[in-house]
């Protein structure tokens, strides 16, 4: 009988659209591949501890059945910790699923990826209990409280590893396989873009930022994290142009909408569209499945069964593609 195919899986970061990492484990189970290690970084680090721990099917099934108005009330909001939500409730029913179990003596090898904020380096959990471990990797930045854990204070592992193929070299695999939650390339083109400081008609530039910030701005869900975080509202600026000229009249005005939050979340895109490449760069998987960051926004966790059946659509024509050039 042939040996089915070894498969080292990394798992990145990208919040709701983490749930299409579901989806491409099933399709790899069905196509009868065997995955002998799963690293995950964020909800990567979830999806992945949950299939090496054998609760996947149970938290797949969980999930797809939550709708916006229960996923906001598991998002556990709080005004004075440093972040938006602390995301208990969310955790509570991964551990159940976990069933107390450590990283070591999970089935299949996992690693959790995650960051340390004082330190300013990746941090790799292979032991101990696996519900930490995962609950520090999905420590969203702005989004979900950071936590402090043996004189580390530890967040996202998406900051640094957004797809921690790194950690997988060590498996015994005959197939790496990646799935990243965002384009790696900005658009257009990957390098810097020579611009000049004279002011000239943005034309559809300026439409394209509005469109972009209008499209994040939408959603219950988001409007509802933007509100918690609003806080006490800063002071609106003076109507009219102050006496002496700053320079300010140069610049177009900002898109309508657009709060400290959004900025934010623009920056981390932006950085982490950069990590990426590099990770990729230094460490290239044998197949990298791609799920795109317009499919969904990143709180949008009452989108699962979607982003499952992405997944599974995504993952199947990569694999096919991957066959007929490997064939």
């Amino acid at each position: 009988m042939e040996r089915p195919t070894r498969v080292a899986l990394a798992l990145g970061a990208g919040g709701a659209r983490g749930y299409a990492h579901i989806g491409v484990i099933q399709v790899l189970q069905e196509r009868g591949y065997e995955i002998t290690s799963v690293a995950g970084t964020s909800m990567g680090a979830v999806i992945g501890g949950l299939h090496a721990a054998g609760g996947l099917e149970d938290y797949a099934r969980w999930v797809s059945s939550l709708n916006q108005r229960d996923v906001l009330r598991l998002m556990d909001p709080s005004i004075k910790a440093p972040g938006a939500i602390r995301a208990e409730k969310v955790l509570a029913k991964v551990t159940e699923l976990l069933g107390g179990a450590t990283i070591e003596d999970l089935p299949i090898p996992f690693t959790a990826v995650t960051t340390d904020l004082l330190a300013g380096r990746e941090v790799w959990f292979q032991e101990g209990p696996a519900h930490a471990a995962i609950r520090a990797s999905f420590a969203l930045p702005s989004f979900i409280s950071p936590v402090a854990l043996n004189g580390r204070l530890l967040a996202d592992g998406g900051l640094l590893n957004p797809v921690p193929v790194a950690a997988t070299t060590a498996a015994s695999a005959d197939l790496t396989v990646a799935v990243t939650l965002s384009e790696i390339q900005p658009t257009p083109g990957a390098g810097p873009v020579q611009e000049t400081a004279d002011p000239r008609p943005m034309g559809d530039s300026l439409d394209r930022a509005r469109g972009a910030v209008a499209q994040m701005l939408e959603g219950e869900l988001v409007r509802t994290v933007s509100g918690w975080l609003s806080g006490v509202r800063e002071p609106q600026a003076p109507t009219e142009a102050p006496a002496e000229a700053t320079g300010e009249d140069l610049f177009e005005e900002l898109p309508e909408g657009l709060r400290t939050l959004d900025v934010m979340q623009l920056s981390l895109q932006a950085m982490q569209r950069l990590v990426t490449r590099y990770q990729l760069a230094g460490y290239p998987p044998d197949l990298l499945i791609t799920i795109p960051k317009s499919s969904c926004r990143t709180l949008d966790f009452h989108r699962a069964e979607e982003m499952i059946a992405l997944g599974r659509a995504e993952a199947t024509r990569a694999l096919q593609q991957h066959q007929a050039t490997t064939s």
